[in-house]
């Protein structure tokens, strides 16, 4: 049997994700969905643009400035999706147009006024939906106190929250708690109304919570290559 091809990839999850959409009574057109390429060459990318995707996620730094360049060419939208050091926050707004792991203070302070020359940087709240504090992501009973230091930062617009669902609970039951914490962020940024949620085992069960942004990587990509 064949390996799909990039374009067949594409095809077959934005039909699963149509039909999660349909089942969940939503539109298909609330959802944002971005191609995770970590460990993928750039070349990858220019064959998945080709089958029409226009979103990316990346989660390591130094791969995705080194993507963001090499693709230049290309009209895309760059989504870093990962643990951001601080020391490497500017840097990382040279290329990315979302960062979805904005959970602390101190990345806060560090992007809290605009390069020169550019607008604020859409983030989401990322919120750690487990009881293990290495985890990256602000606690939730913590996440309106930060959403407000958001508030504050010239430099950031929130657009909303951003979980993965722990691998011991059902992921479903996961993003309805991200769902809560999404609501009571509301009503400290009531512009804050997206989700970011749901990887390549679990959109379907994030569109039914309401998710807004699906982060799908191996459905799409296939599986990573051998590194060095």
């Amino acid at each position: 049997m064949t390996e799909p091809t990039p374009a067949e990839r594409v095809e077959r999850v934005e039909s699963e994700i149509s039909e999660a959409a349909r089942s969940a009574g939503r539109d298909r057109g609330e959802l944002t969905l971005i191609a995770v390429t970590k460990f993928h060459p750039a070349s990858l990318v220019r064959e998945l643009h080709a089958a029409g995707l226009r979103d990316f996620g990346e989660n390591r730094h130094q791969e995705a400035r080194e993507k963001a360049v090499e693709l230049a060419d290309l009209e895309l939208d760059w989504h870093f999706v990962g643990q951001l050091q601080t020391k490497k926050a500017r840097q990382a707004r040279e290329y990315a147009s979302v960062l979805h792991s904005l959970d602390r203070e101190a990345l806060v302070e560090a992007l809290a006024v605009p390069a020169e020359g550019s607008g604020p940087l859409d983030a989401f709240l990322q919120v750690n939906l487990t009881d293990d504090p290495e985890r990256g992501g602000v606690r939730p009973e913590d996440a309106e106190a930060l959403a407000e230091r958001v508030a504050r930062a010239s430099g950031l617009r929130l657009l909303g929250v951003m979980a993965v669902a722990p691998l011991d609970e059902e992921p479903r039951a996961a993003f309805a708690r991200l769902r809560s914490v999404g609501d009571r962020v509301r009503t400290v940024v009531p512009e804050a109304r997206w989700m970011s949620a749901g990887m390549s085992n679990d959109f379907a069960e994030a569109i039914a919570e309401g998710a807004t942004h699906l982060r799908i990587g191996t459905a799409i990509t296939g599986n990573r290559p051998p590194r060095d």
